[in-house]
């Protein structure tokens, strides 16, 4: 009696260790959010920096998947990669490698494409600032992400790099990616999630940031990729200036650093 129970236990444990292995490997990260489109809802999981995990109508958007597989456990494989530019914050191979991405078609830039590793090429689509594509029930905009006053040595030069806006169901999702608050930011129309990056050197300060989403007035909007040289930006006070502004908009603090603390 005494072996058959401790045999069942042993089994027991062996059918749970995986589970546990996994959950105690797994960055932790904040809740996701849930907003709602003409086909059902919008969840937005923060990932880290740059990076968030979009799902809806049974598809998953990985956006700049970075900082580690663990960081992205317990989530569904990519249906959509997209992929803002060359920097390894965004365009992060190791990352790549630990997902199972094999069915994900990849969106991207030309310049992001010729750095990929050869195993994705036949997963790639390029598109180019103001191209634009419709894929498994959802538009996909290549917006232009750039530094200014422009030059050829800027982080960011026009035309290297994509922010994208999403169309979900009838919402308008804008991913900055690395950008100032450039003409093409402040002439967005219609957006209803956006994700606005304040990072010094390499993007705007959030006094910049604060006057581009005022500019175009998005219905909700997540401070994100706001770690630069000097540690994080001040995203309460970007919330304070944009929320004196204009009070409709909905800006949404989220901690995309909880898994580095």
């Amino acid at each position: 009696m005494k072996s058959t129970f401790l045999t069942a236990a042993l089994a027991a444990f062996a059918l749970q260790a995986p589970a546990q292995t996994a959950t105690s490997t797994a960055a932790p990260r904040v809740p996701a959010d849930q907003i709602t489109t003409a086909k059902g809802p919008l969840t937005v999981q923060p990932i880290t920096h740059g990076s968030v995990v979009l799902t809806w109508n049974g598809k998953t958007i990985y956006v700049d998947p970075y900082g580690g597989a663990a960081a992205y456990a317990g989530l569904a494989a990519p249906d959509v990669i997209l992929i803002t530019d060359i920097h390894p914050d965004h365009l992060d191979p190791q990352t790549l490698a630990g997902l199972s991405v094999g069915k994900a078609l990849m969106v991207v830039p030309k310049a992001v494409a010729e750095k990929l590793p050869a195993q994705y090429k036949a997963q790639v689509r390029i598109l180019s600032n103001g191209q634009k594509l419709d894929t498994l029930g959802m538009q996909v905009s290549a917006i232009p992400m750039y530094n200014l006053p422009e030059a050829p040595n800027a982080p960011h030069p026009k035309g290297r790099g994509n922010g994208y806006v999403l169309n979900l169901g009838g919402k308008n999702v804008y991913l900055s990616g690395d950008t100032e608050d450039t003409a093409e930011m402040r002439a967005l129309k219609n957006i209803d999630v956006a994700f606005v990056c304040m990072n010094l050197p390499y993007t705007m300060d959030v006094n910049q940031a604060a006057q581009g989403v005022l500019a175009f007035k998005p219905g909700i909007v997540y401070p994100y990729h706001y770690r630069g040289q000097n540690g994080l930006s001040d995203v309460a006070s970007f919330k304070k200036q944009v929320n004196a502004g204009n009070k409709k908009i909905d800006v949404r603090l989220r901690n995309w650093y909880l898994a580095a603390k």
